[in-house]
Parts: structure tokens; C-alpha cells; sequence
């Protein structure tokens, strides 16, 4: 029995002598004071910015086409085949209109994940390199609702990773 307990003691040592080490980190306050994200931000609103001007002079040519067409439809001496093609007219504007919002919606999009991925891998890098020359075992991203839980043994590198990234 002795030899047994022994033998586990010696099973366990170096086990326990290896502790690991975790660490939690709140990415997405890295990320929203990085100043490549304020850029990228920037660029975004910019190009927003031309489509709504681009969506509102579409809006205002529809607007004045239907105000035209009203007209018209009220005048008994206009042919109804010009009011139907008129009515055509107005009805491949708004699809028009429609395809323009969303090929907006969908070039935004792009644009959006195409300025943040290089931003989101150079956090990713910082926060590899520092649990890399921190021995760090595990580092758990406290802005995932996923973590519920990280005990006071944890470290938070935050301000480790901002130090990396040159933020203050």
C-alpha cells in the first residue's frame, strides 16, 4: 500500500511542479481603441455616406417621375397606352431604387470585413506573442458570453496586448 501512494506521489509531482498558467484578456476593448479600427471606421462612413447621397438623388428623381405620372393620369386626353408605359417606367425605377440598396448594403459589407480583417489578425498576433513570452496555457477573452467565470488567479493581459500593439 505504501509503494503504491509512493509510487502516485511520484506520478503527481511533476504535475503539480508544471502548473499551468491562464490568463484572461477583453478583446473587444483592444479592438475598439485600436487606431487602425478608427481608420477603418472612417472609410466606412465615408463610402455610407456617398451611397445615402447617391440612395437620396434616386428617391428624388423617383419622387418627381411619380409626381409627373399623377399628373398625367388625371389628364383624360393622354392615351392609356403612354400611361401604362409611364407606369412602367416608375415601376423599374423603384427596382431600380431596391437593387441599388442592396448591392449598397451587400459592397458595405465587404468593405467592413475587408478593413477589420487585417486589424482583428494583428490583435490575434499580439495576443499569441504574448502568451507565447508569457508561458501562458490558456488566455480566455472575457468579452465572449461564453466566459462566466474567471477566478482572482487569472491575470489579465489587456494591458499586456494594448503594450504590444503600441496603445495606450
Amino acid at each position: 500500500m505504501f509503494k503504491k501512494l509512493l509510487l502516485a506521489a511520484l506520478v503527481a509531482a511533476p504535475l503539480c511542479m508544471n502548473a499551468q498558467k491562464f490568463g484572461v484578456i477583453n478583446t473587444s476593448e483592444i479592438f475598439n481603441v485600436m487606431p487602425e479600427k478608427a481608420t477603418a471606421e472612417n472609410t466606412l462612413k465615408t463610402a455610407g455616406e456617398k451611397y445615402e447621397n447617391e440612395f437620396k438623388n434616386l428617391q428624388t428623381a423617383f419622387q418627381k417621375k411619380a409626381e409627373d405620372y399623377e399628373a398625367q393620369a388625371k389628364d383624360d386626353k393622354t392615351p392609356q397606352a403612354i400611361k401604362d408605359r409611364h407606369m412602367q417606367e416608375l415601376q423599374d425605377e423603384y427596382q431600380k431604387i431596391q437593387n441599388f440598396q442592396q448591392t449598397a448594403a451587400q459592397d458595405l459589407q465587404k468593405q467592413q470585413e475587408q478593413l477589420l480583417a487585417p486589424i482583428q489578425t494583428k490583435l490575434q498576433n499580439a495576443i499569441q506573442a504574448v502568451g507565447a513570452e508569457g508561458g501562458y496555457t490558456f488566455i480566455y477573452d472575457l468579452s465572449v458570453p461564453a466566459v462566466i467565470y474567471h477566478g482572482t488567479g487569472a491575470e489579465d493581459l489587456t494591458a499586456k496586448v494594448k503594450a504590444k500593439l503600441g496603445i495606450k
